[in-house]
This record gives C-alpha cells, sequence and structure tokens, in this order.
C-alpha cells in the first residue's frame, strides 16, 4: 500500500547558479567591508595598525600567488600555441589575433574608465579618515609582496 500523504520537500541546500545575484552579492560585500573599515577606524592607533598590517599582507600575498599563476598560464598558453603553430599543427592568423586583442582592450578600458575614478576617490577618503590603517596596510603589502 503507497502512503496516502504527499511528502513535501523542502530544499534548503546550498542555491544554484540561478538563485545567484552577483550583484547582490557584490553590494552586500562592499557594504561589509565599508562597515569594518568604518569600525576598526574608530578604535585604537594599534588596532588600526594590526588590521592594516594584517590585511595588506593578506592582500599582498594573494595578489603574488594569484599573479605568478596568471603569469604562468598565460605565459605557457602563448608558449603551447607557438610550438603548434611552428610544428604545422595549427595556422594562427596573427594579424587578426591581434586587431581582436585591440578590440577587446580597447572595449575593456572604456568600461572601467568610469568606475576608475569613483575607486580613486573612495581609497582617497579611506586613507585620509584613516591614515594610521593605511600606513599599516601598504607595509604589510609590501612584507606579503616579499614573503610570497
Amino acid at each position: 500500500m503507497a502512503p496516502s500523504a504527499a511528502v513535501s520537500k523542502r530544499d534548503d541546500g546550498p542555491s544554484t547558479s540561478e538563485d545567484f545575484d552577483l550583484d547582490k552579492t557584490a553590494e552586500e560585500a562592499k557594504s561589509l567591508i565599508e562597515k569594518v573599515i568604518r569600525d576598526v577606524g574608530k578604535k585604537s592607533a594599534t588596532r588600526q595598525l594590526l588590521f592594516g598590517s594584517a590585511s595588506g599582507w593578506a592582500t599582498g600575498f594573494i595578489m603574488m600567488k594569484l599573479g605568478k599563476a596568471a603569469a604562468f598560464t598565460v605565459g605557457s598558453g602563448i608558449l603551447a600555441l607557438q610550438l603548434a603553430n611552428s610544428s604545422g599543427y595549427i595556422k594562427i592568423n596573427w594579424d587578426k589575433l591581434t586587431r581582436g586583442v585591440e578590440r577587446v582592450a580597447e572595449q575593456v578600458e572604456d568600461s572601467t574608465s568610469d568606475k576608475k575614478q569613483g575607486l580613486l576617490k573612495k581609497v582617497r577618503n579611506i586613507i585620509e579618515t584613516n591614515s594610521i590603517m593605511a600606513a599599516g596596510f601598504t607595509g604589510g603589502f609590501f612584507l606579503g609582496v616579499a614573503y610570497s
């Protein structure tokens, strides 16, 4: 005999890509970061310096690791394409490739030029209002770069 009551399945699992809103997540992260910076800016100079140094070190370390991985990936991809081209496996139209890259670079530059000015103003505001934390961040960033 089959049960007569229907089973209600409730899905509380992780959201799928259909439910994910990148803009909403970016806004939440941005507001969280601004809140943390405001809160730390009200703390003592020692805490500001420690927070700035730790976040700077982490940023520098991560940026160097990601930069090395990206450089290795791009470099090995170019090397593989060149080897395949010289061996005759593929034929690369370098002129067409160069034009395409230049077009994409122009589009990226156009889309980021407006955002760059707003970002620079925000960074300047953070540095002016939290100079101790900014100094710690700068020192920590260079230590993170050197450590990686």
